[in-house]
């Protein structure tokens, strides 16, 4: 069980050093390195490569990738934010399911439980320097019970 869990992790490293460098140098008002963690030790991890390019597009890339979970099943990621100003942080219950746009896609787990998605979401609708609190949480896409959440993070709009 130890092996498979240090294999797990091994994976998920190679995969976060393997990934090509940005084009663009990591600003931590607009992009963000996420992991999210499950409620006990060894229920799986996950990661975001939160990152919006400073071109006039005005996309979020949301490269995502989760490991130790349920072999060959399906997840989906959410999040959840509050105006910068709420100085409740991140209390918003309103999840939006994320995906390619705004067509929602889900994360499918191979045979060892890894999985990988490549997300975006287009943001040329929110003002330009409009900033939030935010989370994320990976559900299983069954269930629809949390397996994997963030911690809260602060972000700005490009």
């Amino acid at each position: 069980m130890k092996l498979k869990i240090i294999l797990a992790i091994a994976v998920l490293m190679v995969a976060f050093s393997s990934c090509k460098k940005d084009d663009y140098p990591l600003n931590p008002l607009y992009d963000l390195d996420v992991r999210l963690l499950g409620e006990h030790q060894n229920t799986g991890a996950g990661f975001i490569k939160f990152r919006q390019n400073p071109d006039a597009a005005r996309v979020i890339t949301l490269e995502t990738w989760v490991t130790r979970l349920l072999p060959n099943h399906v997840y989906i990621l959410q999040r959840a934010v509050n105006p910068i100003a709420d100085i409740t942080g991140c209390s918003s219950t309103s999840w939006l399911t994320l995906g390619e746009g705004l067509q929602p896609k889900s994360i499918v787990t191979n045979a060892q439980g890894n999985g990988y998605a490549n997300l975006w979401r287009d943001i040329s609708a929110i003002p330009q320097g409009t900033a939030f609190h935010i989370r994320f949480q990976i559900l299983d896409a069954v269930t629809l019970a949390p397996v994997l959440m963030s911690d809260c993070f602060d972000y700005t709009v490009r």
